[in-house]
């Protein structure tokens, strides 16, 4: 298979065979062929925008790309989580040290420790006159997996540490269920196996 490159060339070098299959090498390099398995120099220039972009650049790229906003990748996050905050940690770099700023940092960071964390279990109060330049960070767990718990926990003070005012303290309020009752579909939906069930193995009160 000759190179496209032959129709730039006079006639007189065009006639010799060896040409074309010298020049494919060029071709593959620069321009890129299909037969080479892989893009050429020309469209991996044409593609830096899109490796700018974490919505679009390669899944290997974006580690790197994170380091351009200072951001270290846990390594249990995958890939379009990733790409989320990369494309949205800038913007709350503009409202850093805020209410705001830090209560979506808590959402995103503890969102893939599991058991559907969302906006609504994090809160973030200041609202303490008798306690100046103090604030509370509750969070709320759906279970009281000794795991989770101690993750969110960890997760949750080594971003405060990070983006609160130098001058503020805080606590953390970490709050899960320590007992639930539930029917006996929810428990075979869960999939759980034995649990304890009011009336069967489990009373409340006394006997009288």
């Amino acid at each position: 298979m000759s190179s496209t490159y032959l129709d730039h060339l006079p006639a007189a070098f065009r006639a010799d065979p060896f040409a074309g299959d010298f020049l494919c090498a060029f071709e593959a390099l620069f321009t890129g062929r299909v037969d080479a398995g892989g893009p050429g120099l020309q469209q991996r220039i044409d593609d830096i925008p899109l490796h700018l972009d974490p919505l679009t650049a390669p899944a290997d790229f974006l580690p790197w790309l994170a380091g351009w906003v200072a951001l270290a990748i846990p390594a249990d996050w995958d890939t379009d989580t990733i790409r989320g905050f990369v494309r949205e940690i800038v913007p709350l770099y503009a409202r850093r040290g805020t209410i705001g700023a830090l209560t979506r940092l808590l959402q995103i960071f503890l969102r893939p420790l599991g058991g559907g964390v969302d906006w609504n279990d994090v809160t973030v109060a200041d609202a303490f006159d008798d306690l100046p330049h103090y604030f509370q960070v509750r969070l709320r767990l759906p279970d009281n997996d000794p795991n989770r718990i101690r993750a969110a926990r960890e997760t949750a003070r080594a971003i405060i540490d990070r983006e609160k005012p130098a001058h503020t303290v805080y606590g953390l309020k970490i709050v899960f269920p320590t007992m639930r009752i539930v029917s006996e579909d929810l428990i075979r939906a869960e999939g759980r196996g034995e649990m304890l069930t009011v009336g069967g193995n489990t009373w409340l009160g006394t006997a009288e």
